[in-house]
């Protein structure tokens, strides 16, 4: 065995002995029985990770070296002491989950790879579970000015409408600034206008493309895994259940019932141990660019229509005040998630947009008399 071979091993040693050490202390610090179970098994579980390693160091004649919890595992132990497993439950999912993957690129480690990604699952499972809501989350569930942050939907129709009307907006005036006719002008913009719609259709066609391919390899994987360990999966949907509150021998049963429908059971680890949701995958590539397409459109008319009928200053002027009043209407929009008031945002949304705008038109003007 090669150097490089040895200090993998010791490195992954530590880190599943820090993770033992860390559910072992929020087991200790749980009052909840179920919970305090379910911590128990995963620090059992990471500390047979840990014997895979320990084993192998041996076997290549290397001594096993001393362990010390991390500075990381002793505060967040020393937290979930102090103000119990809920206060440090988030940031332990939230690495757990970045490190889920951690295994897939060592050949001598895809045994405990699918179980690292179900522990990552499980964790997040029990930090998002109904008993870990705070006082806070609790009074803002009930107050009805709380619940209007969640549309996102709503959010990327604005904000996409934003990206026509500004940059167009900001790339007429910077036309106009070096003295252009009118009609050079409307061009321009009907050409940034088709040019950037479509360079947004197809950037939302090839991330959503991406996200369901990336989704369907990684159900695929999960299949294979179903395949050939259907005993480590069935636990980790028994750990899964167990997070959502279910006690362990119920948990067990209904795992052990799941498995007996391998298209159920596939469904289910995907939705969660890998947070997809088969049905959908991403969505429909086609449908979102169609919408980016649409909504960048919807944005850049505002400051080119006036060019279908006026011309010269009097369409200039008109386009700034109709880009203007999209603009206060696209801030009096974001209010709805921002948090402020929809006169602060529209004027704030207004002022920048005008400004570049207005540097635009400045620079159109410098390269205009510095060309001519």
């Amino acid at each position: 065995m090669n150097s490089t071979d040895s200090r993998r091993y010791q490195d992954n040693l530590a880190d599943e002995l820090n993770g033992a050490a860390m559910y072992a202390a929020l087991a200790a610090a749980e009052a909840d029985p179920v919970r305090r179970d379910l911590f128990l098994q995963l620090s059992q579980a990471e500390a047979a990770h840990a014997q895979i390693w320990r084993d192998k160091l041996a076997a290549a004649g290397v001594s096993e070296p001393s362990f010390v919890p991390a500075f990381r595992t002793r505060l967040l132990a020393r937290l979930a002491r102090r103000f119990g497993p809920r206060f440090v439950l988030p940031t332990i999912a939230a690495a757990e989950f970045a490190d889920r993957d951690k295994y897939a690129g060592q050949s001598d480690a895809q045994a405990i790879s699918a179980e690292e990604r179900g522990h990552a699952a499980v964790v997040q499972a029990v930090a998002a579970s109904t008993g870990g809501i705070s006082a806070g989350a609790a009074i803002g569930r009930a107050e009805p000015w709380h619940r209007g942050g969640s549309g996102n939907n709503l959010r990327a129709a604005v904000l996409g409408a934003n990206d026509g009307l500004v940059s167009t907006f900001c790339l007429i005036m910077g036309v106009a600034g070096a003295g252009t006719g009118s009609r050079a002008i409307l061009l321009t913009g009907l050409a940034g206008l088709a040019a950037g719609a479509c360079s947004m259709a197809l950037g939302e066609w090839l991330s959503v493309t991406n996200a369901r391919e990336l989704a369907q390899t990684q159900i695929g994987k999960e299949a294979e895994e179903l395949e050939q360990t259907p005993q480590a999966e069935q636990n980790e949907l028994a750990l899964i259940f167990q997070a959502k509150g279910l006690p362990k021998a119920d948990a067990q049963r209904v795992a052990a019932e799941l498995m007996k429908d391998k298209k159920g059971a596939l469904d289910t680890l995907a939705r969660e141990e890998l947070g997809i949701d088969p049905a959908e995958l991403g969505g429909n590539a086609w449908s979102a660019a169609a919408t980016s397409f649409a909504l960048f459109s919807a944005g850049a008319v505002f400051p080119i229509a006036p060019f279908f009928w006026l011309h010269g200053a009097w369409a200039i002027g008109a386009s700034v005040a109709a880009s203007g009043a999209a603009l206060c209407m696209v801030g009096v929009l974001t209010s709805l998630f921002n948090g402020r008031g929809p006169w602060f945002s529209a004027a704030r949304q207004a002022l920048f947009g005008c400004a570049a705008a207005g540097l635009t038109y400045g620079i159109g003007a410098a390269l205009g008399v510095s060309l001519s």
